[in-house]
């Protein structure tokens, strides 16, 4: 038996949000889902709806947040995190990253709630250093193309830390490095989620560079772990704590992993390097290994299975250029439903990341 408790998902539409709300309710928890679905799906929790411990409420965590009932674990992962996505509304990226850490970090200072921060590989930029440990600083373009999320997401994690030594909320910092599994979205620019789908249309496979650059992927599964045991860990953890797969890989051999699993007939094309795009990406786990007792157990050709599967029954159909493919229904939410915010409709820019 575990303590059943009251935990809201902010993001919790996307990707890994949803998988998130998903294990949490199995478990017995009570979940709010808070999503603004600007690149959350609102059929990833569709099949949640019906449950007594699970409640959607669309919401935006650059608006001051209010939540009925108690609260006592907050799990924050608004925030497009594809380039093509987050350099779509620059401005509104910061906005999420620095105003939503600070509406996140207001109402678990109101509630007394635990809160955890999904805080990012980029952190580290482009890095000097292999592998990146948490001690690293970093080495960021901070007036680059990919500045409004970079920066913003290393601004949320000196707001977690000033509201600790300030006003002693309980938080948690994870840094995620990339991740990858089922619900990922057809058009988020994203290394797997590219070539898996030109792979199924037998289009041509698209790399960025000359294929080198390195990434280390993470199988959604091994990240909830992590994620989880952070949460629930001793108070005097607080992280940063990385959270990723060792194992590198050139994004070249991703590609050629994708076309021996899909049998794709797909070529291969080289494009330039978007610019600050990481040349090699690898997270040292140790601290994590120490303190949470965690480590990643997909291994990346079961992983990729398991992904390309869910690909395949999506893709018959082109993918609409807007990410969220379903509407909650009216009066659904708990909350009154915000004015649909006008993005701006900016060219997606290509990415390895």
């Amino acid at each position: 038996m575990i303590e059943k408790l009251n935990i809201v998902v902010t993001g919790g539409a996307g990707f890994i949000g949803s998988h998130l709300c998903d294990r949490l309710v199995q478990k017995g928890h009570a979940v709010t889902c808070l999503d603004n679905l600007d690149t959350g799906r609102f059929d990833n929790v569709r099949p949640l709806l019906n449950h007594p411990n699970f409640r959607f409420v669309e919401a935006d965590v650059r608006d001051p947040l209010s939540i009925d009932g108690p609260v006592d674990r907050i799990y924050n992962l608004a925030c497009p995190a594809s380039p093509p996505h987050y350099q779509r509304d620059p401005i509104g990226t910061v906005k999420t990253c620095v105003l939503g850490a600070l509406h996140v970090l207001e109402l678990a200072r109101a509630t007394s709630a635990r809160v955890l921060q999904a805080s990012t590989s980029e952190v580290y930029g482009d890095p000097e250093i292999h592998p990146q440990p948490e001690s690293y600083r970093g080495a960021v373009n901070t007036t680059g193309p990919r500045a409004c999320y970079d920066e913003g997401k290393r601004c949320a994690e000196a707001l977690f830390f000033d509201y600790r030594r300030l006003y002693g909320v309980p938080v948690k910092v994870a840094r995620i490095f990339n991740t990858y599994g089922p619900r990922m979205l057809e058009n988020d620019g994203r290394v797997i989620s590219n070539f898996v789908v030109q792979a199924l249309r037998n289009r041509p496979i698209t790399l960025y560079g000359d294929g080198s650059q390195t990434r280390s992927f993470c199988y959604v599964a091994d990240l909830l772990d992590g994620l989880e045991l952070l949460m629930e860990s001793d108070d005097a953890i607080t992280g940063p704590i990385n959270l990723g797969n060792p194992r590198e890989v050139t994004v070249e051999e991703i590609a050629r992993m994708v076309l021996r699993q899909t049998g794709s007939r797909s070529p291969i094309t080289y494009r330039p390097l978007p610019e600050d795009d990481p040349r090699r990406r690898r997270p040292e786990i140790a601290a994590a290994a120490r303190a949470l007792g965690w480590a990643p157990r997909v291994a990346l050709e079961d992983g990729l299975k398991s992904t390309i599967d869910d690909f395949a029954m999506r893709v018959a159909t082109p993918v609409s250029p807007a990410s969220n493919s379903a509407e909650p229904p009216a009066g659904l939410t708990a909350a009154a439903r915000p004015a649909r915010k006008r993005r701006a409709a900016l060219s997606a820019v290509g990415s390895s990341a």
